[in-house]
């Protein structure tokens, strides 16, 4: 936006109201939905906006959220998400499901051991991360780092040793077994949900885990009396990676990749386990001692 100085400056709008939607096209139009329907990203994935009387009106509800003029506008970013409200449910209401549980369980049970730990010896940083080109990919978190030892009078060789002596969490969602589709788990490593803390492992080093940073997780959950559990991939089965991979190109330390259980991975509604999240923000605090 060009405010009324002239300068460019940037405004976070979120529009809190339910605004598109995305329609599916009935069974009776697509006799394959119920077989393996592939979608097409162009045809079907465009978002419901409004009516033809809306034609042209975006803009002006953009400008009305910025407090801004439309003509003020240069350009814009926008992101759609879902705002289905949460929900804990269940026999014992032992579940939750929302949107985006991966990875904001894990940021939020991180960010509460965080604020409860006593972080009286260590230097502590707690960091949320994204994929875009300001994330973890990014010297944001190098360039940090090197800030706080300067203005702490330290020097590079400082720096150098303090990351040597380092240890990162990186946490990032694992994949639980689901009850309808067990084959797909490995069969030596099967997290379930509210069965505690994954320790994620894979042999090509997607994910950051080695012996060390293991055994240095399982001690620290060992003390904070916090279950853990293992995942990896089937051998025959492609995984994903993890911020904490892509930071260590950034911030080379050692880093152990760890995950809470959940099912549905990436879509809309995801579900995990209430107590879970109980176990992250415990291990987090004795993270943070």
């Amino acid at each position: 936006i060009k405010d009324r100085q002239g300068s460019l400056c940037s405004r976070l709008v979120n529009i809190d109201r339910d605004l598109l939607l995305i329609p599916s096209l009935a069974i009776h139009m697509n006799r394959e939905a119920n077989s393996g329907y592939k979608y097409n990203i162009q045809k079907d994935m465009l978002p419901l906006y409004g009516s033809i009387a809306s034609k042209g009106t975006f803009m002006k509800m953009l400008a009305e959220a910025a407090d801004a003029k439309e003509t003020a506008i240069l350009g814009h970013d926008l992101f759609l998400y879902n705002r289905q409200k949460a929900s804990i449910w269940g026999a014992a209401e032992e579940f939750i499901s929302c949107g985006r549980l991966d990875d904001l369980q894990c940021a939020f049970a991180a960010l509460k051991g965080f604020l409860a730990g006593e972080k009286a010896t260590h230097l502590a940083v707690y960091c949320v991360l994204d994929t875009t080109k300001q994330g973890a990919a990014s010297t944001f978190l190098y360039d940090t780092l090197t800030r706080i030892h300067d203005s702490l009078g330290y020097t590079r060789e400082d720096y150098l040793i303090h990351l040597a002596d380092s240890f990162m969490l990186s946490a990032d969602n694992a994949h639980a077994v689901h009850p309808n589709h067990p084959d797909k788990a490995d069969p030596s490593n099967r997290p379930y949900l509210n069965g505690g803390i994954v320790l994620k492992f894979n042999a090509n080093q997607k994910y950051c885990t080695d012996g060390i940073s293991a055994a240095m997780f399982r001690d620290l959950c060992n003390t904070a009396g916090v279950p853990v559990q293992t995942f990896s991939n089937r051998s025959d089965m492609a995984g994903g990676s993890t911020l904490g991979n892509i930071s260590n190109t950034q911030v080379a330390l050692n880093t152990v990749d760890i995950g809470l259980p959940q099912l549905a991975m990436h879509s809309p509604y995801e579900t995990a386990g209430v107590e879970d999240t109980g176990y992250l923000i415990r291990a987090a605090q004795a993270f943070y001692c």
